[in-house]
C-alpha cells in the first residue's frame, strides 16, 4: 500500500518514518518521457514530500520546489493534509541521458518549502542546494530547521519511490548515549530494494534488537483533477478585449496545465460565457 508510516524507538527517544509509493508514483510519472536519472529525482522528491507532509505538526498543503541553473531547471511536488500528491519537472533536452551527477543536473540553485495551513499565514523557507544528492539536500534542511541530528535515505525508479527517515530527539543521549551512533551503523546497511519490503519487515531486518513502536499507516495517493473553474477565472481576469484579440489571431485558446498535464481548449463560444 502507498503510505507513510511513522515509528518510534521507545528506549532511545529516536523517531522515524518510512514512505512507500507504488501506484501514486506510477500515476504521477505516467506519460512522461524523462530519462531515468531525471525520473528518479522526481520520484525521490515525491517520496520526501509525502514523508515530510505526513510528519507535520500543523497539517496543511506542503510544496517542495527545487530550482537550478543546470539541465534540470525545476522539480516541484506538493502534498495536501490528506497526503494527496501531484508534481512536475522541467528539463532541457538531453538531461540525464548520460551518467550526470546531482550537481551537474541541477547546478547552483535553491530549495523552497511552502506550507499553507487552513489557519494562519503561509510559511516559506528558502535554502541553497547543499549536498551531492536530493537526500543530502533535505537531510541538511531538516537538521537546520529542527536543530536535531537527522538521517535520510531516498530511492526511486520507474516502478517505485520510497524513503527512510530517522531523527534524534532531545532526550536521546540521556536514554542511551550510544543509541544514535548504533542506529546510524545499522541504517548504513540499507539497500534500495529493501525499501520495497513492508515497513515492519524492513525495520525488523535493520534494527532487530531495538524496541520499536510502529504507528498506523497513512495512505498516500496521486490527486490532480481537472479544474476548469480556475482556468475560466484566469481568462476572465485578462479582460474581454484581450481574449477577443487572442481568438482573432489564433482562432482557439489552448491552456496547458503543466502540473496535471490537462489541456483546456476554447473557441469564440467562450466570450459570452465569460463576459455576458
Amino acid at each position: 500500500m502507498d503510505s507513510v508510516r511513522r515509528f518510534l524507538f521507545e528506549d532511545l527517544d529516536i523517531r522515524g518514518a518510512v514512505v512507500s509509493l507504488g501506484n501514486a508514483w506510477h500515476e504521477m510519472s505516467a506519460g512522461r518521457d524523462d530519462p531515468p536519472t531525471v525520473q528518479a529525482l522526481l520520484g525521490e522528491l515525491a517520496a520526501v514530500t509525502a514523508l515530510i507532509a505526513g510528519n507535520l505538526k500543523t497539517p496543511g498543503r506542503l510544496g517542495c520546489q527545487l530550482r537550478g541553473d543546470g539541465l534540470i531547471s525545476l522539480l516541484l511536488v506538493d502534498c495536501d493534509e490528506q497526503l494527496r500528491l501531484r508534481g512536475t519537472m522541467h528539463a532541457k533536452v538531453g538531461a540525464g541521458e548520460t551518467a550526470l551527477s546531482f550537481g551537474e543536473l541541477l547546478g547552483d540553485g535553491q530549495l523552497t518549502l511552502m506550507l499553507q495551513s487552513k489557519h494562519g499565514d503561509p510559511y516559506q523557507s528558502v535554502v541553497p542546494l547543499s549536498g551531492d544528492s536530493l537526500a543530502a539536500v533535505f537531510e541538511h534542511y531538516l537538521v537546520q530547521s529542527e536543530q536535531q541530528p537527522a538521517w535520510l535515505f531516498l530511492t526511486a525508479d520507474d516502478q517505485f519511490a520510497g524513503g527512510l527517515f530517522l531523527q534524534k530527539l532531545p532526550d536521546a543521549d540521556a536514554k542511551d548515549p550510544d543509541g544514535w551512533n548504533r542506529l546510524m551503523h545499522l541504517a548504513a546497511t540499507l539497500k534500495p530494494t529493501e525499501l520495497r519490503k513492508s515497513p515492519a519487515n524492513l525495520l525488523m531486518r535493520l534494527f532487530p534488537e531495538e524496541n520499536i513502536r510502529l504507528f498506523d499507516p497513512r495512505p498516500v495517493r496521486y490527486h490532480c483533477p481537472r479544474d476548469e473553474a480556475k482556468v475560466l477565472a484566469m481568462l476572465q481576469s485578462m479582460g474581454r478585449a484581450e481574449i477577443e484579440a487572442a481568438l482573432a489571431e489564433q482562432e482557439e485558446l489552448v491552456i496547458e496545465d503543466d502540473i496535471c498535464r490537462h489541456s483546456y481548449r476554447y473557441g469564440t463560444e467562450i466570450i459570452p460565457r465569460l463576459f455576458d
